[in-house]
C-alpha cells in the first residue's frame, strides 16, 4: 500500500512564499506520474501541476512561473515550491501518484490527505 502525506501548509502573505512536501511510504514499483491538485472553497479540485512518465511537466496557467515541483529520490520526497502567493492561490493542496506496487501490477491513483494553504491580502 503507497501513502503519501503532505506538509508545509500554512498562513501567508500575499507575495510569500511556501515549500509543499509529499513523502511516500510503502513499495512502489513504478511511477507513471505524479503532481499536485488543489480544491479551493466551493470548487473542484483542479490540476496545478504534473510530470508524467515522459518527464514532460504540465503547469497550470495560473501557476506558471510562480510554482515549481521537484522530487529528491533519496528521500521518496516531492515537493511543490510556491513563489509569489496570490489571496487566489488559498486552497487545500493534495499531491497525486498514479504507480502501482510489487504486489498489484495496475496502476492506481494516489492521494495525500491534503494541506492547506491559506493567502491573506
Amino acid at each position: 500500500q503507497v501513502q503519501l502525506v503532505e506538509s508545509g501548509g500554512g498562513l501567508v502573505q500575499a507575495g510569500g512564499s511556501l515549500r509543499l512536501s509529499c513523502a511516500a511510504s510503502g513499495s512502489i514499483s513504478s511511477i507513471n506520474a505524479m503532481g499536485w491538485y488543489r480544491q479551493a472553497p466551493g470548487k473542484q479540485r483542479e490540476l496545478v501541476t504534473i510530470v508524467p512518465n515522459s518527464g514532460i511537466t504540465n503547469y497550470a496557467d495560473s501557476v506558471k512561473g510562480r510554482f515549481t515541483i521537484s522530487r529528491d529520490n533519496a528521500k521518496n520526497t516531492m515537493y511543490l515550491q510556491m513563489n509569489s502567493l496570490k489571496p487566489e492561490d488559498t486552497a487545500i493542496y493534495y499531491c497525486y501518484y498514479y504507480c502501482n506496487t510489487p504486489t498489484d501490477w495496475r496502476f492506481r491513483n494516489y492521494w495525500g490527505q491534503g494541506t492547506q494553504v491559506t493567502v491573506s491580502s
